[in-house]
């Protein structure tokens, strides 16, 4: 066992050796590679509209950002990132919606029968809105809890983050 260890030992010896070299050639193209460039400076002009100055908090770090604040609302960086995260919510909340109306059509009937309730939708089975009409078979207690269901997602959205 012994010699076994030495002969190891010896191998490892060797094959660190050998090694140096190419440690050395890779260190070498290391210090010659040039530094990565600097952050590209964002244009004085607004992409999105050419005759506008860009907004200060639009630095173009953000992905999609062509300099488009023609009210200029976000005069901060934190103005711009609470900005954007209200537009993704509300975009997701478009989305629901958009699928939603369909599949309240599709589904309305069924659910309120299964659960013994009267179905809101019309005849022609079009779900209540201002276009349809029939908002006046939604019970305002679903519109208050909605706001309240609302509400409550965006203050919980609030405390979460200011605790963070």
């Amino acid at each position: 066992p012994a010699a076994r260890n030495v002969a190891v030992r010896t191998q490892m010896a060797e094959e660190e050796q050998e090694a140096a070299p190419v440690a050395e050639e890779m260190a070498a193209v290391v210090e010659e590679t040039p530094a990565a460039p600097a952050a590209p400076v964002s244009p004085q002009m607004s992409m999105a509209l050419p005759w506008m100055e860009r907004p200060a908090a639009l630095d173009g770090t953000l992905a999609g950002d062509v300099g488009f604040d023609p009210v200029g609302f976000a005069k901060t960086q934190d103005d711009l990132l609470k900005y954007r995260e209200a537009e993704i919510k509300h975009g997701r909340l478009a989305m629901l919606a958009a699928a939603g109306w369909p599949m309240s059509e599709l589904l309305d009937k069924k659910l309120a029968n299964a659960l013994g309730w009267v179905p809101v939708v019309d005849s022609s089975d079009r779900a209540p809105s201002v276009l349809n009409g029939g908002l006046g078979k939604v019970s305002p207690a679903y519109w208050a809890a909605c706001l309240a269901l609302g509400a409550a997602v965006d203050l919980y959205g609030i405390k979460r983050q200011e605790s963070s």
